[in-house]
């Protein structure tokens, strides 16, 4: 087991208000911004992908380059699971998203997502499973469930979100693999193939019975949605149960989007963004075509775009002025977006852990006390813990 001792940062900027105290009892400013302390749980992780808390004060990080960790929070120390399968790192390839069954511990399956090749070199996202024991750090009956096939030649948008939803559905994203023949023909809007999807799947791997496409010839049977370019982010609804999606665009035409059953939901025939290094459009403006699904957030070509990671609704104790909140991690721009959600209606506010230049990975709700858990994408990165004033 590894040990890193636990810093705590102190932050004084126009989100926060005044100094900060250590505390754990919320607070509100005079302004009424909630306030919050940053503390460092573990430090030195090497790219990491993915947070998922598995209750106990404790949580799985995966780093790309193929490790997946336990990490005690109260303790600020982690270990190495053992039995994690083989991964491809080559890109934005390597071991990616990282969750547990929803029954979990009763059910202690943990479910991971990675590149890997074949015989000829090409890559493509895989999906495996594997029983977590805690006790001795190993993952044993470790089985691949579902490949997004095909395999390509190409180390790049590999999408790799996975959430469970309604009735124990998993929910998987596949990008489109950065092929740039924009038009009809694209994999993205080509139902025979898993790319550019979100796929639907039993927790065992196998195609669900209502799947919308299952009764199609020649689709792949395992699609839900299709027309996605690369979702690295996806959530759940706590309320609605709707399943929620961030996107990156091309050029800026970064999305957040609610899933919809069958729905084509754009890409490449219909995009806020533009071609890289020019103001070209791909394809007609989404709210121009009533055959696929708009975003509900959107950032247009030239606005600067949002490149979005993973997310999650705050409904947590910690933070009162936060519920239903929405938090989702921001690469470039270096800050963790927040936006308020009404239905259908979401408006970016304040943000987060913008003066510290963190590429933000993923963020998830810790349960037992409803912090923050905040992954930073670096070649030696903290793993932080968002906790109340």
């Amino acid at each position: 087991m590894t040990n890193i001792t636990r810093r705590s940062f102190i932050i004084a900027s126009s989100l926060v208000g005044s100094i900060a105290v250590a505390g754990c009892t919320d607070t509100v400013d005079d302004n009424g911004t909630q306030s919050f302390d940053i503390e460092t749980v573990v430090d030195g992780l090497e790219h990491p992908w993915s947070v998922e808390p598995t209750g106990r004060r404790q949580c799985l990080v995966t780093e790309r380059t193929g490790r997946l960790t336990l990490v005690d929070l109260d303790e600020g120390s982690f270990e190495v699971i053992d039995g994690v399968p083989k991964v491809h790192v080559a890109g934005q390839g390597g071991l990616l998203d990282v969750t547990v069954h929803p029954a979990y511990p009763d059910e202690p399956w943990v479910y991971l997502t990675f590149s890997d090749t074949n015989v000829a070199g090409e890559s493509a996202t895989h999906l495996a499973r594997g029983q977590l024991e805690i006790d001795t750090a190993q993952l044993t009956d470790v089985e691949i469930i579902h490949i997004a096939e095909p395999f390509v030649d190409s180390n790049n948008h590999y999408g790799s979100r996975i959430v469970f939803g309604d009735g124990e559905k998993l929910y998987m994203t596949s990008g489109d693999r950065q092929f740039k023949n924009f038009g009809p023909d694209h994999v993205s809007q080509d139902l025979s193939n898993d790319l550019g999807a979100t796929l639907r799947l039993e927790p065992d791997g196998s195609i669900p019975a209502d799947n919308p496409f299952n009764g199609e010839q020649n689709a792949s049977k395992a699609i839900y949605s299709y027309g996605h370019r690369n979702a690295q982010g996806m959530a759940v609804h706590p309320t609605t149960g709707e399943l929620w999606q961030s996107e990156h665009g091309e050029h800026d035409g970064d999305e957040l989007n609610i899933i919809t059953r069958g729905g084509n939901h754009g890409w490449p025939i219909a995009h806020y963004g533009c071609q890289y290094g020019s103001t070209d459009p791909i394809g007609d403006l989404p709210h121009e075509r009533d055959d696929v699904i708009e975003p509900v957030y959107h950032w247009e070509c030239t606005s600067g775009g949002f490149p979005p990671a993973g997310m999650t609704f705050y409904d947590g104790d910690a933070f009162s002025r936060w519920q239903g909140d929405l938090f989702v991690g921001n690469l470039a721009g270096r800050y963790l977006g927040h936006f308020t959600v009404d239905q259908q209606s979401v408006e970016e506010v304040d943000p987060l852990l913008e003066d510290q230049g963190w590429r933000v990975r993923d963020v998830s709700v810790e349960p037992s006390q409803g912090h923050l858990l905040v992954a930073i994408d670096a070649s030696s990165a903290p793993l932080v813990e968002l906790v109340p004033r």
